[in-house]
């Protein structure tokens, strides 16, 4: 089956430039500004009435940067300091902001020159290194959207393996807590029964039900459930933040400033957090007016960057050095917080289906070409469970939930959000001219992401060695 029977049949999809209007049929379009460089920044599209306003898009840019990496911010600030924390927070989402913007005016310069109605991530990087005046880039400009599609689907697989080990830890501590659950929700108990069962098995006791869930190939279908999702988990975080503010403690004793290795985990688990780069262009494709996207990125991820700062600050202050993976894992077993805990494991169960979505759109068809009309619905499916599986076994392999969350932003967001996009500027502006100052800047943000990834993973995966040689001395000692 081709790529294309996986799409709505009334919608022409120029999301890559394959699929774009060739240059001849668009340079006598007045939808498209002409290759002049002084219409760059406003240039229009095909078929942008039907596209997104501005507040629905603001809307589903601050959806799409809220999840499980909010959850985790305050251990991210454990990891760097009570000072160090908020501000290093701040500095790097004000970053990953620019870096965004970055991605979205080379999307537009390009669009402008090629006479494309849009681009995705890879076109972006793949037209890029086309029209660069080096030719070694131009050679293997396929290499570079291949590059961008690895690390997506890596970050969108990743981001499956943390709901996994979310839901297992939450749904474990609601259920081993069950017979000490009350309506008492000001004595915090969260202590574990001795003999429980092992939060692997809870792994993979979700797994036959997600197998089933990605069955749903059509996201419509999904709809409602999605709109149930969000409600829930805007409900849970609005008793999150009732329960800090009601219990906040004292933070003269907690630490200001942490050490290296420690904020090495903090600047994995923050970058996961800014996870939205992804969405970035899809929602600004999608605009009737894509001239205005810049001011609401800048206006909607202020609006996501306070919103990290104020849970990631008072969440440490309020559990200090008790502060888990996830800061529902912290909160006391009654009954009104435990249905937190459901609530949200509710809506991440949902939104697996949703990122799993973008992977297999990746993957799936790829593979469909190669089967015969006969089997291509045995074949879609699967493909979509071995995906499944594959993320189960890897959430297996890596149970604690902070660990994870830092591995998969030190690896793969930190590539898409921090060290691509200011290499993208330079090689899509160097041959019309380029400040030194402006070069110097994007190779300092791209040096920063490199650094975050290589300590980010090394400390990540020492972390993960550490672990497993202590509970492998804890059999051990257990057996003898």
């Amino acid at each position: 089956m081709s790529t294309t029977k996986l799409k709505n049949e009334d919608y022409n999809d120029y999301s890559s430039t394959e699929n774009s209007p060739d240059h001849n049929s668009l340079s006598s379009s007045s939808d498209i500004s002409a290759r002049s460089p002084v219409n760059f920044g406003t240039y229009r599209r095909l078929s942008e009435r039907n596209g997104t306003t501005c507040t629905e898009t603001l809307i589903h840019l601050i959806k799409g940067n809220i999840g499980t990496g909010l959850l985790s911010l305050p251990l991210a600030v454990k990891n760097a300091g009570l000072v160090l924390g908020p501000i290093s927070l701040v500095v790097l989402g004000v970053v990953a902001v620019h870096c965004m913007h970055l991605l979205v005016k080379c999307s537009h310069y390009l669009c402008a020159k090629l006479q494309k109605p849009f681009l995705d991530y890879g076109n972006v990087v793949k037209c890029s290194l086309e029209e660069c005046p080096n030719l070694w880039f131009r050679n293997h400009s396929l290499l570079g959207r291949r590059v961008v599609e690895f690390f997506l689907l890596l970050t969108q697989l990743g981001f499956c393996c943390v709901y996994f080990v979310f839901l297992a830890d939450n749904i474990k501590q609601v259920v081993d807590v069950a017979n000490a659950t009350n309506n008492n929700c000001h004595k915090n108990i969260t202590t574990v029964e001795p003999g429980s069962m092992d939060s692997r098995l809870y792994i993979l006791s979700f797994l036959p039900f997600i197998i089933l869930l990605v069955f749903i190939r059509n996201l419509k279908y999904l709809a409602l459930f999605s709109m149930l999702a969000n409600l829930a988990m805007c409900v849970s975080l609005i008793l999150i933040f009732y329960y800090i503010f009601a219990n906040i403690s004292n933070p003269k004793d907690l630490p200001q400033v942490a050490g290296w290795k420690s904020f090495a985990m903090f600047f994995g688990t923050a970058i996961f957090a800014f996870e939205g780069i992804g969405v970035v262009l899809p929602l600004e494709n999608r605009m009737q007016k894509p001239q205005k996207f810049p001011a609401i990125l800048y206006f909607g991820m202020a609006i996501v960057t306070m919103f990290y700062v104020s849970l990631g600050l008072v969440g440490y202050i309020c559990f200090g050095e008790h502060i888990k993976g996830s800061i529902t894992l912290n909160l006391p077993a009654c009954w009104l917080y435990q249905s937190v805990k459901i609530l949200y494991s509710f809506g991440i169960f949902i939104t697996y289906a949703i990122q799993f979505f973008v992977a297999a759109e990746i993957i799936v068809p790829v593979v469909i070409t190669k089967a015969s009309d006969r089997w291509e619905l045995w074949v879609d499916l699967a493909v979509r469970s071995a995906l499944v599986i594959a993320t189960c076994f890897l959430a297996i392999l890596i149970p604690k939930l902070a660990i994870v969350i830092s591995l998969v932003g030190s690896v793969s967001s930190s590539m898409l959000a921090l060290i691509i996009p200011p290499l993208l500027e330079i090689t899509t502006y160097y041959g019309e001219g380029m400040s030194r100052w402006i070069i110097a800047k994007n190779a300092v943000i791209s040096l920063v992401g490199f650094v975050g990834f290589v300590s980010g993973t090394y400390v990540s995966i020492e972390e993960l060695v550490s672990q497993k040689v202590s509970m492998t001395n804890i059999t051990v000692n257990r057996l003898s």
